[in-house]
């Protein structure tokens, strides 16, 4: 049984710990709050190819609404749940509440997973999930700044506690680097052409909520198409604010460093760049020995720890993706922590 410590706030930067309910101040309607949180993407697939266990402990990195989290602890694991959303954490420390001590919940992006394992006490893990992306809760309520159909403030801050905010960006930012950050993060082949449209809006009217920004990307680009033109911008707007690259580069290592010989990391992408990054970090570190037309010989891999369980990306069936539209883009990829005592000492 993992033990239920207290998490130190010297760990982050900002203090993460159980969800508690709000007080008088703090209490609002939720106009979603009837709303299913999200539906887990991939949940057969995941627990096929993870194989959790009755007593081993799972870090699910990415609870969300706890649809993985709940199929993890009905197989009998015990699981440390990680969001950085409060939404989220309040949303999955209420509904699983009856699997008791079984389920640890803590406000905290995946990056800092050790220093939340440090401070419970747990040296090494037995399983690990990242289901990233955005969940439709999120999606869904206009107040977080995420939407491009309903209109709210251009936030979208998936940690409101955090300081970057999408309008911040938006106003802020110069016409080179919003044509980067277009390009790059949300591969949009009207990335100048954007940036230099907001530039000049900016200037007298500068961009406060999401629906001005989207309709202005639309008028400028036209519709294409059944996925709406702005969607690029604002997803390259959303993973800037949120260092969802980085952060998933900087949680790949430190997840995979917990795994005990036998455990397995399992990751679900719904973008090329998410999936370029988990594909390569599990190859990188599943190849044992290194070899160049220079090097007199090969030489091991200082990173092998790894062995693949998808050489190819499972994606969602015919069915799932009827079912669940948001689904088409998924790719779930699955790697095992090696036992380093059976590696061959030469190829």
């Amino acid at each position: 049984m993992v033990r239920q410590n207290v998490v130190s706030a010297l760990c982050l930067e900002r203090p993460v710990g159980l969800a508690v309910d709000p007080g008088p101040a703090e209490e609002k309607a939720h106009p979603m709050e009837d709303f299913v949180y999200h539906r887990p993407v991939l949940q057969r697939e995941v627990l096929r190819l993870l194989k959790p266990k009755a007593g081993s402990l799972i870090v699910d990195g990415t609870c969300g609404g706890g649809g993985h989290t709940e199929a993890l602890l009905e197989t009998g694991a015990d699981v440390v749940a990680l969001d950085q959303d409060p939404d989220a954490v309040k949303h999955v420390s209420e509904r699983l509440a009856h699997f008791g001590r079984r389920l640890i919940v803590r406000q905290a992006n995946f990056r800092h997973a050790a220093c939340v394992l440090d401070e419970l006490g747990i040296r090494t893990i037995g399983r690990a999930l990242l289901d990233l992306g955005v969940s439709s809760r999120q999606l869904e309520n206009a107040e977080r700044g995420f939407s491009f159909v309903r209109n709210g403030p251009l936030d979208m801050r998936m940690d409101p506690g955090t300081q970057l905010t999408a309008a911040q960006i938006v106003n802020e930012y110069g016409e080179e680097e919003l044509t980067r950050l277009f390009r790059e993060l949300g591969e949009e082949p009207a990335a100048r052409r954007i940036a230099s449209l907001i530039v000049k809006i900016r200037k007298t009217s500068p961009f406060r909520e999401t629906l001005p920004l989207a309709r202005a990307i639309e008028k400028l680009v036209g519709r294409h198409g059944r996925q709406h033109p702005a969607t690029q911008v604002f997803q390259a707007l959303r993973m800037k604010v949120n260092d969802e690259l980085g952060a998933l580069e900087e949680g790949l290592r430190i997840l995979t460093a917990r795994l005990a010989p036998g455990g397995r990391i399992g990751v679900i992408t719904f973008h090329s760049l998410e999936d370029r990054i988990v594909k390569n970090f599990f190859r990188d570190h599943s190849r044992e020995w290194l070899d160049k037309p220079e090097w007199p010989e090969p030489q091991r891999n200082p990173d092998y720890d790894l062995k693949l369980v998808t050489p190819k990306p499972v994606e969602p069936a015919d069915e799932e993706q009827r079912a669940n539209p948001r689904s088409r883009s998924a790719k779930l990829r699955v790697a095992e922590r090696i036992n380093e005592a059976f590696a061959s000492k030469k190829p």
